[in-house]
């Protein structure tokens, strides 16, 4: 095992997956010149040259189409947003090509694509810059979505995405790609589509995603000093969803608290709310509780921002509602 940082593991992914199928190339805003906006393609065009990594005008509803339009071709594109908030000006694209030409050619082309980049909010950068949009992504049959939350994750996920002959939404975090983490040395793909128990508890069940999930970690080191034990199950893939995994834990504890980093109106925690209480509700032995960021754009002010973000007294707080120990 080696220890490197979610940037090398998405750059260590990419690489692997150019060396073995010349069919895939990277294209996005500043990916080849600058290394990638977060470094997350160093090295990246010495090695495959500009005709496989590729630097692209501020368009993104451009070159999404043009990737598209390479995917339904036989190539296997891989598209860096700068952010997934600039997603918006391609999603027409991602939403009306990407994700139903499967469909609406009864099979005859698929869209191997991925479309990755950062999400969520990164500290001052205003309302228009710190959305998540995983919710929105997962809305869309056809598509999948995953949201990492650490450096082995993120490489075997994205490897599996890259290969994977349908399009994949691969978000991660601008306030992630320094953290560190143990990697195999050899090569490694983890399955789409299946929640990993980050940590085993007995007595509530936390499940969340992506850097939201430190907070998380936090809140369960100081529950557990007052003799609290959480699980925390990491959704990594939010479509397609693993409830199996889900359910088997609130079996186990009979409580369960969703943490989301995104609005609460139909949130990604909303839909695990309705799966649990459909199919395992006899097991709960209290209401879930769900923590989201406020039902607002998100603020500037440091002091406002650390107000709308979920944090670690709001996870306690909820933790110990579900628990009665309020």
């Amino acid at each position: 095992m080696k220890v490197i940082q979610f940037r090398e593991a998405i750059a260590e992914a990419m690489s692997e997956e150019m060396r073995r199928d010349e069919t895939v190339y990277l294209m996005g805003e500043e990916v080849a010149e600058y290394n990638g906006a977060y470094k997350a393609s160093k090295g990246m065009l010495d090695e495959f040259g500009a005709k496989r990594v590729i630097d692209t005008p501020i368009a993104e509803l451009g070159f999404s189409g043009i990737a598209v339009g390479s995917a339904m071709g036989g190539n296997r594109p891989i598209v860096e947003y700068m952010t997934f908030n600039f997603s918006l000006v391609g999603i027409d694209q991602i939403i009306n090509n990407a994700a139903k030409i499967r469909q609406m050619s009864g099979g005859q082309f698929n869209c191997p694509i991925v479309f990755r980049g950062p999400t969520g909010s990164a500290g001052q950068l205003g309302a228009t810059h710190s959305q998540s949009f995983e919710n929105w992504y997962a809305n869309t049959p056809g598509l999948k979505v995953i949201v990492p939350s650490n450096p082995y994750d993120a490489k075997g996920l994205l490897k599996a995405a890259i290969r994977d002959d349908d399009p994949v939404i691969f978000m991660e975090s601008e306030q992630m790609y320094g953290d560190k983490g143990e990697v195999p040395d050899g090569e490694y793909i983890l399955p789409i589509g299946v929640a990993d128990v980050k940590r085993e508890g007995t007595d509530i069940t936390i499940v969340t995603f992506g850097k939201i999930i430190k907070e998380v970690f936090k809140a369960a080191d100081i529950l557990e000093k007052e003799g609290i034990n959480v699980e925390i199950v990491d959704l990594r893939t939010v479509r397609p969803m693993d409830h199996e995994s889900i359910f088997n834990s609130v079996k186990k504890t009979n409580r369960l608290v969703i943490v989301e980093e995104a609005w609460p109106f139909a949130s990604v925690a909303s839909e695990i709310t309705y799966q649990v209480q459909e199919n395992v509700f006899d097991y709960l032995d209290a209401p879930i509780q769900r923590i989201t960021t406020a039902d607002t754009p998100a603020p500037f002010s440091p002091v406002l921002l650390e107000e709308w973000m979920p944090n670690t007294n709001d996870i306690i707080k909820a933790v110990k509602k579900v628990m009665y120990k309020e």
